[in-house]
């Protein structure tokens, strides 16, 4: 009787032992799944099947409180970066064709800009005519879903880390608010690529964009700021004034704003 007592006590502390267990991994999946929904919020990105972002770097970046959405997207020094995003639904009002050649003859989203940076394009094309350097557009604005699907590619081709160290998720990318375009020589010769950099059309626009407000939005050593490498065919409108203090004093967009380097 009293074995038969034992073993009926040691059965009850095994059932019960069980359930807690059963509660607890309950309640920490929950728990895993609701920080997650957190952190894809934070992003501005909505969890879906097409966007694969590693759940170990969306966490990373809640713990750091790293991403933002910006307030005022229509600003011309608005800061578009890894950490700052635009609304997921922002469009530019005062998208424009800039009057300038492209590398391409259709009528695409990518040969739009804002306004006051399509102006500003035309001069500094112009200008560089009179240099006799012939320059022409690769990539102007490009929407929110347009981003999202290059990104997806990109990781599809190089995976997720490598593909975030030169293409920038959905919302965080300068082409969306239409004041960034990606430029080349008019032949379309090294076009968006690292041999771009030995050209002789990189090596005016280092030295002279700022003068028509635009700045090589990604400079040579200053990749732990951006978070992005080496880029001299991208440029940045952000205004005349702006664009000739960033220059004089060899700023990157974040010193200029004083903000913290992206990589930190």
């Amino acid at each position: 009787m009293k074995y038969l007592v034992l073993s009926i006590m040691i059965s009850l502390l095994l059932s019960l032992n069980s359930c807690f267990s059963k509660n607890n991994y309950h309640n920490d999946s929950s728990a895993k799944k609701e920080n997650h929904q957190i952190n894809i919020e934070n992003a501005n990105i909505k969890k879906n099947a097409t966007l694969d972002i590693p759940e170990n770097v969306m966490n990373k970046t809640k713990q750091s409180n790293a991403i933002r959405t910006v307030s005022h997207p229509d600003v011309m020094t608005v800061l578009v970066n890894k950490k700052y995003f635009l609304p997921k639904n922002y469009v530019p009002k005062d998208l424009v064709y800039p009057n300038v050649s492209f590398i391409f003859k259709e009528k695409l989203e990518k040969r739009k800009m804002r306004k006051e940076a399509a102006i500003a394009l035309k001069k500094l094309f112009a200008g560089a005519q009179k240099d006799h350097i012939y320059l022409s557009g690769v990539s102007g604005y490009r929407s929110y879903a347009t981003q999202k699907v290059l990104f997806n590619r990109y990781v599809k081709e190089d995976g997720y880390v490598n593909a975030r160290k030169y293409s920038a998720l959905p919302g965080s990318s300068e082409h969306q608010s239409g004041l960034a375009i990606d430029v080349s020589s008019s032949t379309g010769k090294c076009a968006a690529t690292s041999c771009f950099a030995n050209t002789k059309e990189a090596k005016w626009l280092d030295k002279n964009s700022s003068n028509y407000g635009f700045i090589i939005r990604y400079p040579k050593g200053k990749e732990q700021i951006t978070g992005y490498k080496y880029e001299p065919w991208h440029i940045r409108y952000v205004g005349v004034t702006t664009a000739k203090q960033i220059k004089k004093r060899n700023l990157t967009l974040e010193e200029y704003l004083n903000v913290y380097p992206v990589s930190k």
